[in-house]
């Protein structure tokens, strides 16, 4: 399924334009004419790549960006301008922006930026899956084998690990054992990834 896009531009000719040429590409468009009306559905929309026109009544794009930021959303965004703005252009890429069009917007630039958004958005959401399984695996884990784990990520052998925790490498070995058989792996190096992407390593 496509990831939408959402367009937030008070101008309806520019809006109507780019809903069309997005929607004949086969993207999932839907278009806001103020920013407000935006943030009055944020909480029921799912995470997609933003469109924001940056001169807006009430609500600049980049004032916008500055909110959703605030907010904590993320959401890859692509601001475009009518006019050439090499500071508004700045802040946008400080803001987090993927890419800064200048209107008339070309028709592959905009795509191309939209697909890049959407591989970052689809890499982002894969990492927080990875690390929600990550931390649900690490929770089914005894709290000694929480300090295995965490040795093992360290680089530690059975033996350092069995001298630091003053256990006998026997002792170490079935706690290796029986966290490779929770997470389904007793590789080293699929176990180091598992405790970084359980934010335990942090």
């Amino acid at each position: 399924m496509s990831l939408p896009v959402y367009l937030v531009d008070d101008d309806d000719a520019v809006r109507e334009g780019l809903s069309l040429l997005l929607r004949t590409v086969g993207l999932d468009v839907r278009s806001f004419a103020a920013p407000t009306s935006f943030l009055a559905t944020l909480d029921r929309l799912d995470p997609g790549c933003l469109i924001l026109d940056i001169r807006m009544p009430q609500i600049s794009g980049l004032k916008l960006q500055e909110q959703l930021t605030g907010r904590g959303l993320d959401w890859p965004t692509i601001i475009i301008s009518g006019h050439g703005d090499i500071e508004a252009c700045r802040r946008a890429f400080r803001g987090g922006a993927i890419d800064f069009l200048s209107k008339p917007v070309d028709e592959q630039d905009l795509i191309d930026a939209i697909q890049k958004g959407h591989a970052e958005l689809e890499d982002r959401c894969r990492q927080v899956s990875e690390a929600n399984e990550a931390r649900q695996l690490v929770a089914l884990l005894t709290e000694r084998e929480i300090e295995v784990l965490e040795m093992v990520a360290k680089g530690l052998t059975t033996r350092q690990i069995a001298a630091a925790l003053a256990l006998s490498p026997r002792t170490v070995d079935s706690h290796r054992a029986a966290i490779g058989a929770k997470a389904g792996t007793t590789s080293a190096a699929e176990l180091t990834r598992l405790w970084l992407d359980a934010g335990a390593g942090r």
